[in-house]
């Protein structure tokens, strides 16, 4: 429950963890890859709709509830996989697993994130997803998926846009190595030898639902069905690997058509408020994952404040839905929305939080040291 002490609004949260966090661990977490047009783009895809609101309906009762792979959610929020997340709070992942479990929705863990996989297991009796990078050969891999499966994570995602690691010159320009990065030094990159037979084998000894989270296109998508995943997670990394993508959130639409009911969607990147959920879901995504957001709080205040960021997603969903018209999120579709120009010439973070630039939140943008490359 939000309380009188606690921000209200999520961009509050920026200046208490740049302030907490040091300055190669800011720029880890807000960066993109080389020019950081991929970043840029998940945030204008979400400005290039405009909403279409429905009056004189009864929305007295919103019902923003749903469930994935079978577990309940308060909203259709969940908790993105961030990788050396101990850099951005010390007690890395069971942080968010807690807030989660608090809150009432699911956190993804990264395979590559402190404590571990046994330990975020243990620290909450609540449902948890695992994400996989692949570190090593396919007896590694087999173990490493049925451990997590043994250890109760009840859904098994494999990262496939990871075959390189991204050209991040905001870590390259300062000589910064991430804590995840420096433990996997002089290693065979196992991750650019993975293919669709590694998916088929997997899917074949794991008997809960498999997702592949970094698809970004219908092709992909097709083929993830037709090798029996049942989720279809849209990602580009936050804008973090290759540059010059699509927009995650642009993709929805198409992907969700091509898969129909075949597949569960997923989809993150620049989700930073409870509109962007909502344009994400009437698009066709089944939920949606915060990354960014998710780091932001942490760095901030640890799991009080993702659970209060996840409750101020949850206050603004309800607005919008109400000013909308829409009293479920079946009742949110394509009819909601709009094709629009983005306005002006924006960078994600001011197209997200505009009023920074007036000092509110304890800060401006100027501050924040995100001097980062506008339209295109």
């Amino acid at each position: 429950m939000t309380t009188n002490d606690q921000p209200r609004t999520a961009f509050q949260y920026l200046a208490r963890a740049k302030a907490n966090m040091s300055p190669q661990a800011w720029d880890y977490l807000m960066g993109g890859s080389e020019t950081e047009t991929s970043l840029n783009r998940n945030r204008r895809a979400l400005d290039s709709f405009a909403f279409r609101p429905r009056v004189l309906r009864d929305v007295s009762e919103i019902d923003m509830s749903t469930s994935l792979f079978g577990h309940k959610l308060r909203i259709p929020v969940m908790l993105a996989p961030i990788g050396s997340i101990e850099d951005i709070v010390a007690e890395g992942a069971t942080a968010p697993t807690r807030a989660a479990a608090a809150f009432g929705t699911i956190h993804m863990l990264s395979s590559v994130a402190h404590p571990g996989m046994e330990a975020v297991a243990k620290e909450v009796d609540h449902p948890k997803f695992f994400q996989l990078y692949i570190r090593g050969d396919a007896d590694w891999v087999d173990d490493t998926v049925r451990q997590a499966v043994d250890c109760g994570y009840r859904a098994i995602a494999i990262c496939v846009d990871r075959n390189f690691y991204g050209r991040r010159e905001r870590d390259i320009a300062k000589a910064h190595t991430p804590t995840r990065r420096g433990r996997q030094a002089n290693t065979v990159d196992y991750q650019a030898m993975l293919s669709w037979k590694d998916v088929d084998r997997i899917r074949g000894i794991v008997d809960v639902p498999l997702l592949l989270k970094g698809i970004a296109t219908i092709e992909d998508a097709q083929l993830a069905v037709e090798h029996g995943v049942e989720g279809v997670y849209i990602s580009n990394h936050g804008g973090r690997q290759l540059d010059h993508s699509q927009g995650s959130v642009s993709l929805v639409r198409e992907i969700s058509e091509a898969v129909g009911k075949q597949a569960t969607i997923i989809v993150d990147g620049c989700i930073l408020r409870g509109t962007d959920v909502v344009k994400a879901l009437a698009l066709g995504a089944d939920a949606v994952a915060i990354g960014r957001l998710q780091g932001i709080a942490l760095g901030a205040d640890g799991e009080a404040a993702v659970v209060n960021v996840l409750e101020i997603l949850e206050t603004e969903m309800r607005s919008c839905m109400g000013l909308l018209g829409a009293r479920s999120l079946a009742e949110l579709g394509p009819q909601c929305l709009a094709a629009v120009e983005p306005l002006g010439d924006r960078t994600w973070l001011e197209s997200a939080f505009p009023l920074l630039a007036e000092g509110y939140g304890g800060t401006d943008i100027a501050d924040l040291s995100l001097a980062l490359p506008g339209g295109e």
